[in-house]
């Protein structure tokens, strides 16, 4: 998987709900939320000047799961990990 792979596969199978298929196109999926809104099944989609880059889905107490590329090993991350904190986030709820 890649990272909007994942979250099509997860969404496919958890929730019969498609998904876009790059993370440009996820960016302005759904309904936008802020940080205090978060629930599991909420994606959190990472910007670089202003342009979709990375996503997951967040699954509660600060963490995140994504595949960091294709081919990549599926994972957990914590938001405030340094990395993650030093980007940009959008939060979206489909």
């Amino acid at each position: 998987f890649d990272c909007s792979g994942l979250i099509g596969h997860v969404y496919k199978t958890r929730g019969d709900i498609g998904s876009p298929r790059t993370v440009s196109l996820l960016r302005d999926w759904g309904q936008a939320i802020n940080a205090e809104q978060l629930r599991s099944g909420d994606l959190v989609v990472f910007l670089q000047i202003g342009v979709a880059t990375h996503a997951g889905i967040y699954v509660g107490a600060g963490r995140f799961v994504h595949a960091p590329s294709a081919g990549g090993k599926v994972r957990l991350d914590l938001l405030s990990a340094r990395y993650w904190a030093s980007q940009a986030v959008v939060f979206r709820r489909p």
